[in-house]
């Protein structure tokens, strides 16, 4: 009995499941892609104002333009430190971004806290209303608010940088959003052992809301951080300035000290990259958590 010659095997087919698992890697892929060439481009700008910052002034619009200073210049940051009383304005703008985002924080949850976890008559009309104030730009309610803070004698000083811009609708609505979320059971059981509205929030509502705060913090302290307008309407004298409205002393109306100017953006970015980078995870866990991370 003669063996029957081996016969080949026929070819494996890609089955469904491969095939599209294959073509979502290709997709991820692109978007990685995609989103290293986006990410690439957005810190084009930092890089070039960095770059600036260590030239000499007739190297800065050479053409073609340079990224690699040569020589580096790092007088210039000695310079700006010494051109304009840097470090009164580093102060005063440290004091009143941590002043208004402390404020702004305990304000908002406490006003959050009881739109999301209390019954009471009219609070969706009432938080309705409340963020109707969102569609009212800065701009309109400035000059109000200058009357107001001129009338009670806050002009050039502190309070008039802080308590304006301590109070945020949109804050307030962010936090609701997280509030939302976590389950009514931990109130009941609260209120049960004795716990009142005020206690709640602080010993649970508060200790289970560090992403949304710690998302809520970045995003007050940088907008205080960088405000430009209201500093600059509000404040006389050179000791009341902060750091945006310094830095402006070094574009005059026929040239601008360019070099000095990007040194100094510079100096005064690395407090937001520090809080950005000690608070980032969580950051990205409350805009998740929070309903506003596009889902």
């Amino acid at each position: 009995m003669t063996a029957s010659p081996p016969t080949s095997a026929p070819p494996k087919r890609l089955s469904a499941p491969d095939a599209r698992g294959g073509g979502q890697n290709r997709r991820y892929l692109l978007l990685h892609v995609a989103l290293i060439l986006g990410s690439a481009a957005m810190l084009l700008p930092f890089a070039w104002m960095l770059s600036t910052s260590l030239k000499l002034p007739k190297d800065i619009f050479t053409y073609p333009p340079t990224w690699i200073p040569d020589p580096v210049v790092w007088q210039n940051y000695a310079e700006t430190w010494r051109a304009i009383p840097f470090g009164r304005f580093y102060l005063n703008s440290l004091f009143v971004a941590v002043s208004v985002t402390v404020i702004q924080i305990v304000t908002a949850s406490l006003g959050a806290f009881a739109f999301a976890r209390l019954r009471f008559w009219g609070r969706e009309p009432l938080f309705l209303a409340y963020l109707i104030t969102l569609m009212i730009p800065f701009q309109v309610t400035m000059i109000p608010n200058f009357i107001i803070v001129r009338y009670l004698g806050w002009y050039d000083t502190f309070l008039a940088l802080i308590l304006p811009t301590a109070f945020s609708a949109f804050a307030v609505f962010l936090l609701r959003q997280y509030f939302l979320g976590l389950p009514m059971d931990l109130d009941e059981a609260a209120r049960m052992d004795g716990a009142g509205s005020f206690r709640i929030w602080w010993q649970i509502i508060m200790p289970l809301s560090g992403p949304v705060l710690a998302a809520l913090t970045i995003f007050v302290f940088l907008g205080s951080w960088n405000d430009f307008l209201w500093p600059l309407v509000i404040t006389a004298s050179e000791e009341m300035r902060t750091i945006p409205v310094g830095l402006a002393a070094f574009q005059g109306q026929f040239k601008t000290e360019w070099h000095l100017l990007m040194a100094g953006s510079v100096i005064a970015l690395l407090p937001v990259l520090l809080v950005y980078i000690f608070a980032q995870k969580r950051f990205v866990e409350g805009i998740t958590l929070s309903g506003m991370g596009g889902r």
